[in-house]
């Protein structure tokens, strides 16, 4: 399938293309998590770069679920104002607008709240969540995508990935809770299918939601991973399934899934109106064009979208098209339309991407 073509969803309006702008840590909000005018530049000239979605950095949906320093906040009206301001600066560039929502869970900063998990860790001032305490999670995550459509934004997307507190309570290794979050795949895998439900009661028939998952690491068996997907899709819980694999080409790690790209694990499940994306080093015309011939329905593109803000319409212009390689200047990056702290992010936090 071309990248050029739109994609129709179950629920929420078609993109005008299957090129979609990554969710990418920028720190570029402030403490309280109200939208900057930094964080702001930086989706909405994505938008004017052809994406056919644009979706926020991880947004924290409660206090105590704050992760990074400029995190965008959707954990209350004090951050109303700005979504709304986003969402219609995202529209207005004929984009479809996702919120991602997040909480960090054991990962968390500790700057708004104390650490909460799926268990306890004293190392890591880590409290345990009561079942109580997980039925609000999910309670707090529908009222984050309610908050997200009043903004007007066209769907949201739950961050079930990176060893945030919904991929903790995927951690085989860990998540021994003996209740009905924790102990076997079923259990570990339930808060994420609540979430989804109780977003899609909270929000209209026309509103898009995604979920985003690690196939892989954190705890996470692969087979666990398979069958969560397999149950997602089958069930159409959700509009979409981001898969984040760090490198789209890869193969698994787990030796049992030997000789074959992680991504076919997924491309071949049956998912009926259900879409499935991948995202990892897609840096060209090319890369999408090699990912979308795999079996995925788009493609989610990160580094080559800091670098070239229009990635997608120069991609989709241009199958010769690659991404500048890095490292780039910080001059380059705010001709890009970072801001002063993404900048500084990149420079000090990833290796070799600004000169």
């Amino acid at each position: 399938m071309s990248p050029v073509a739109p994609l129709t969803f179950a629920h929420g309006p078609s993109w005008r293309n299957r090129l979609a702008l990554a969710p990418l840590t920028n720190m570029q909000s402030g403490s309280d998590g109200v939208l900057s005018d930094d964080e702001y530049r930086w989706l909405v000239r994505r938008g004017e770069g052809g994406f056919g979605q644009v979706m926020t950095c991880a947004a924290y949906i409660r206090d105590d679920g704050h992760t990074f320093p400029g995190q965008l906040g959707a954990a209350g009206d004090q951050h109303s104002e700005g979504l709304t301001r986003l969402a219609a600066g995202i529209r207005a560039t004929g984009a479809v607008s996702s919120l991602q929502l997040q909480h960090g869970g054991r990962r968390a900063d500790g700057a708004l709240g104390a650490k909460v998990g799926p268990w306890d860790d004293d190392a890591k001032g880590v409290t345990a969540l009561t079942t109580e305490g997980v039925e609000q999670i999910v309670a707090d995550f529908a009222a984050a995508a309610a908050l997200a459509e009043r903004a007007g934004f066209d769907g949201v997307e739950i961050h079930g990935a990176h060893g945030y507190l919904l991929a903790q309570f995927l951690d085989a290794r860990n998540n021994l809770r003996t209740d009905r979050y924790g102990g076997d795949p079923e259990n570990r895998r339930r808060v994420i299918v609540e979430v989804i439900d109780a977003v899609r009661a909270a929000t209209g028939p026309d509103f898009q939601v995604g979920l985003r998952l690690s196939p892989e690491r954190y705890g996470i068996p692969p087979a666990d991973a398979i069958d969560l997907a397999r149950q997602v899709l089958a069930d159409a819980r959700i509009d979409y399934l981001d898969l984040s694999l760090w490198d789209a080409f890869k193969e698994p790690a787990d030796p049992g899934f030997a000789g074959r790209s992680l991504l076919s694990c997924f491309t071949e499940l049956p998912r009926g109106d259900v879409r499935l994306g991948a995202a990892g080093k897609i840096a060209s015309a090319a890369d999408a064009e090699a990912i979308l011939g795999q079996g995925t329905d788009f493609v989610l593109i990160g580094t080559g979208a800091i670098i070239h803000h229009d990635f997608a319409a120069r991609a989709l212009a241009d199958p010769g098209f690659v991404a500048d390689p890095q490292p780039v200047t910080a001059q380059r990056l705010r001709d890009e339309a970072l801001g002063p702290a993404f900048i500084e992010y990149l420079s000090t936090g990833w290796d070799d991407f600004v000169v």
